[in-house]
């Protein structure tokens, strides 16, 4: 790409939406691996996963509702109002000691999360074609994914000394970008018709097209695998292997990197050559087989289990953006009802996966929790061959 095109490029609002994904996507990780461990100094250990199951689903709650929210106030006003709305809650986390407090705003900035995320979905959807979809949801994650792999080693340095309030004080100042760069450059963005489906119509729609059911269901497994990785493998690596933040941060940045080497050469790939697919097969079973590793390696090497890690997201990363672009391919712009119940199964895996894991977790050492999880992912084989490709 020439410097010229590069600089019409940045004057475009496709443009200013992946800048704002970086900012968005940089507060969201700076302290989505330390939460885990923060919210286990407020209350018993064993309590954590229930935090987690409230806020998801309050999110699924507010995903149902936001349909009908966008359509009488329009996502312009919507989405700075909840980002307005953030970043008042990271600030408080930041300020208050109070643990019903902290865990109060802990639950809200959780649904705002969600529902910032699902108003730029809407707007991603409606700058891109069928055709280019692949491409253009790969260049809007990879913008994200910079942001993935910066903040782990960036929170690492922010927790020297323990000092967890840092890191949400610092997340809520670098969310302030994306406030200005929505209300000044996206201000004349324009409504997609969103068509007045309920929440059961939708779920009938969803439940009448085979593609869309199977590419659901391989969603919901993908969210699941994140939110047990996320919730317990700093537990497990921090408190019960004996890593250093300090460690953990360099790790987990290492982990993230496939996200941003692989979705945009991949959703290209999808879009011009192989389809989703093949792609879809592979990724859960590399996700698989490297999950299942975790349970067996109990010899807290760095550089080993940085490679597991690094594999298990090298799955994650071809079966997010497959998911993604199949997705997308298959729903136009104003489907808003579909999307939020798309966007439903990240709530939804929120709240089944912590209660699953606090269940095994009365029966199995936490160790023998990812080769649980390794099996589980196996299902994501035969979901994807029932797809009917796209290519």
């Amino acid at each position: 790409m020439s410097f010229a095109t590069l600089r019409r490029f940045s004057k475009t609002a496709l443009f200013s939406v992946y800048l704002l994904s970086f900012f968005y996507t940089l507060h969201v990780a700076l302290p989505v691996y330390v939460n885990s461990t923060f919210l286990s100094s407020l209350v018993p250990e064993k309590f954590v996963g229930l935090i987690y199951t409230v806020s998801s689903l309050l999110t699924i709650v507010a995903l149902i509702i936001i349909p009908r929210l966008l359509k009488a106030i329009g996502d312009y006003f919507t989405t700075v109002f909840f980002i307005v709305s953030e970043i008042t809650c990271l600030i408080g986390i930041a300020a208050f000691k109070d643990p019903v407090i902290v865990i109060s705003l802990f639950i809200i900035s959780s649904v705002l999360v969600s529902l910032i995320y699902f108003d730029l979905d809407l707007i991603v959807e409606s700058y891109s074609k069928d055709t280019d979809t692949g491409s253009v949801r790969g260049l809007y994650l990879t913008s994200a994914n910079i942001a993935w792999v910066i903040a782990p080693a960036l929170s690492a340095v922010l927790l020297v000394g323990g000092e967890y309030w840092r890191v949400y004080l610092v997340a809520a100042t670098l969310f302030i970008p994306s406030l200005f760069i929505f209300a000044e450059r996206l201000e004349k963005f324009k409504d997609p018709l969103y068509r007045t489906v309920h929440f059961t119509d939708g779920i009938r729609k969803v439940w009448k097209n085979k593609d869309l059911r199977q590419i659901f269901y391989a969603s919901f497994l993908l969210q699941f695998f994140f939110v047990i990785m996320t919730i317990y493998i700093p537990i497990y690596l921090h408190e019960h292997l004996g890593f250093a933040w300090k460690e953990l941060g360099v790790m987990f940045s290492i982990m993230l990197v496939p996200f941003l080497l692989l979705e945009a050469p991949l959703g290209r790939l999808a879009d011009k050559v192989f389809g989703e697919k093949e792609f879809l097969v592979v990724g859960f079973l590399i996700m698989s087989l490297a999950t299942t590793l975790v349970s067996f390696v109990a010899i807290p090497t760095f550089a080993l289990f940085a490679l597991i890690l690094f594999m298990t997201r090298v799955g994650a990363a071809m079966a997010e953006i497959m998911t993604e672009t199949y997705f997308f391919k298959k729903i136009q712009a104003g489907d808003a009802q579909v999307v939020g119940l798309m966007r439903t199964l990240r709530p939804v895996a929120g709240s089944v996966a912590p209660l699953a894991a606090t269940a095994l977790l009365y029966f199995l050492p936490i160790q023998y929790l990812f080769v649980v999880l390794g099996l589980f992912m196996i299902l994501g084989v035969p979901i994807s061959l029932a797809l009917r490709d796209t290519k």
